[in-house]
């Protein structure tokens, strides 16, 4: 029987924060009482108003001075990332580097993307002038994840700060140093005014922020805790953006780099133990070029190996919960009639899982249908791509996904249904600061990143000007009936033909 590794667990009013590969304490943080959020909250507010006086300029020179602060310390970060989540330094640098990225384009765009713009008024209504500007929410509270926990909350973060926001931010209690120490660096460039809050604790302190009366939640985490927080938001009608997770598939038509294609998979598939919500968990591969991929790629994955030292590609499970769903996950695949070409259920660990890689598992098996969350994938054959497309959207998920195709890259993309697809590239959507980022099902919905992401934290005000009086005074109870009758024609006129 394999051990157990434990569950960060309260001591008092505090916690420790074990290292995943150790269980050695790499630090203890407060566990706060809904109180303590509360008043953060309070204090946000305040600090808020003062954020967005700086305007877009101010905010954007304080954002990128906190950038090149996060770039001078980036060994100091990625230890931390290393300490707490177990995952290699070169894993911990390339989503401090992604996050970095986005940190920067959040404070350029800001401006041109919610700033007053002139809108048309309609030949009706010529004699107004129509704008539309978006205003900073107030408070934003962010719930962030474990497996990625510089990346992922700072795709809310920065651009909830960016478009004026104060942020009240909850990291996994898995990783609480991470947020911590993002925290801090941010107070050093942003001393006057707590306009970014660090909350620690379990899953009583993250309630006790849905239902603190922020302006908006923005959550990463599993689709059953995404729910639950919907239905503590909506007792008080506080909006939320949510990323659940997902089962994405990658496709691989006759055409494809097959090289390339099974390179993708095997990193897709394996970085960061498989614990990568847009991670690859499943690939549907022509008949034509099924043999050569799947030799590709389990060659590829006899060489990945999971471990601590520094020859090893990826590190432990953070959560030891997910080892028993892995290893379920596995055991099913192979009772029902699934093949493990690489790997299997003796892959699973106490601490660690090996890569493994399963054939000729059923659709509806569990492997397929639910999200694994570890280093494991399924390869299954296909007639052609319209049956590849069809098992690709068969799935109550619908986040990211990937095409490897020469030919007919675009169009599989539009057919996915998914928030996101890369084509002929392993996740590289996820890299581009302009794009949005998330999903549809029980993957969530609303947008962090891009245009979309700083939206997300801002409201719209639209404003209608009088320039001039109307020749024709359509709302006012001193409207005439010839008004009338020549506004009927006027709309015949423009609008009537077929």
């Amino acid at each position: 029987m394999t051990a157990v590794q434990p569950k960060p667990t309260p001591v008092g009013e505090t916690f420790d924060s074990l290292s995943p590969a150790t269980d050695e304490v790499v630090g203890t943080y407060p566990v706060h009482t809904a109180d303590e959020v509360s008043a953060a909250v309070e204090r946000a507010r305040a600090a808020a108003r003062w954020w967005d006086g700086l305007g877009f300029a101010g905010r954007a020179e304080r954002l990128q001075r906190w950038k090149g602060v996060l770039t001078r310390r980036l060994p100091q970060l990625c230890q931390v990332v290393r300490d707490e989540t177990g995952k290699p330094v070169a894993d911990a640098q390339l989503e401090s580097v992604l996050a970095i990225e986005h940190i920067a384009w959040a404070a350029k765009n800001a401006r041109k993307v919610l700033g007053k713009h002139r809108r048309s008024s309609g030949l009706l209504m010529a004699n107004q002038a129509a704008t539309v500007e978006y205003l900073p929410l107030g408070v934003v509270g962010v719930i962030g994840p474990w497996n990625y926990p510089v990346f992922t909350p700072l795709g809310s973060i920065a651009y909830a700060l960016a478009a004026g926001n104060a942020v009240v931010f909850k990291p996994s209690e898995y990783t609480p140093g991470v947020g911590k120490w993002l925290v801090d660096a941010f107070a050093e460039i942003v001393p006057e005014q707590p306009v970014l809050q660090l909350i620690t604790g379990f899953g009583e302190t993250g309630a006790a922020l849905v239902g603190s009366g922020v302006d908006k939640i923005a959550f990463t985490g599993s689709a059953a805790t995404g729910k639950k927080i919907m239905a503590a938001a909506a007792n008080t009608l506080t909006p939320v953006v949510i990323e659940a997770g997902g089962k994405d598939a990658l496709l691989v038509d006759t055409d494809a780099d097959l090289e390339a294609a099974a390179d993708a998979t095997v990193w897709g598939a394996f970085s960061n133990s498989g614990q990568t919500c847009i991670g690859v968990e499943r690939v549907y591969v022509h008949e034509r070029v099924a043999d050569e991929f799947v030799a590709r790629v389990v060659e590829k994955a006899k060489n990945v190996r999971a471990g601590s030292d520094e020859d090893a590609q990826y590190g432990p499970i953070t959560m030891p919960s997910q080892l028993s769903v892995i290893r379920s996950h596995i055991e099913d695949a192979l009772k029902r009639g699934g093949k493990a070409l690489v790997g299997g259920v003796e892959s699973v660990g106490d601490r660690y899982v090996q890569p493994t890689v399963l054939v000729d598992v059923p659709e509806d098996s569990e492997a397929v249908r639910e999200e694994t969350f570890g280093p494991t994938v399924t390869i299954a054959r296909v007639h052609d791509m319209d049956e590849a497309i069809e098992k690709a959207n068969a799935t109550k998920y619908g986040l990211g996904s990937t095409v490897f195709s020469r030919a007919r890259g675009a169009e599989l993309a539009s057919r996915l249904r998914a928030g996101m697809t890369s084509v002929n590239a392993p996740l590289s959507f996820a890299g581009i600061a302009s794009l949005p980022f998330g999903g549809v099902g029980d993957s969530g919905f609303g947008r962090i990143h891009g245009p979309e992401g700083l939206r997300e934290f801002a409201r719209p005000k639209a404003v209608a000007r009088q320039r001039f009086t109307a020749p024709l005074t359509l709302t006012s109870f001193s409207r005439k009936e010839s008004t009338d009758a020549l506004v009927a024609k006027l709309v015949t006129v423009l609008h009537g033909k077929r």
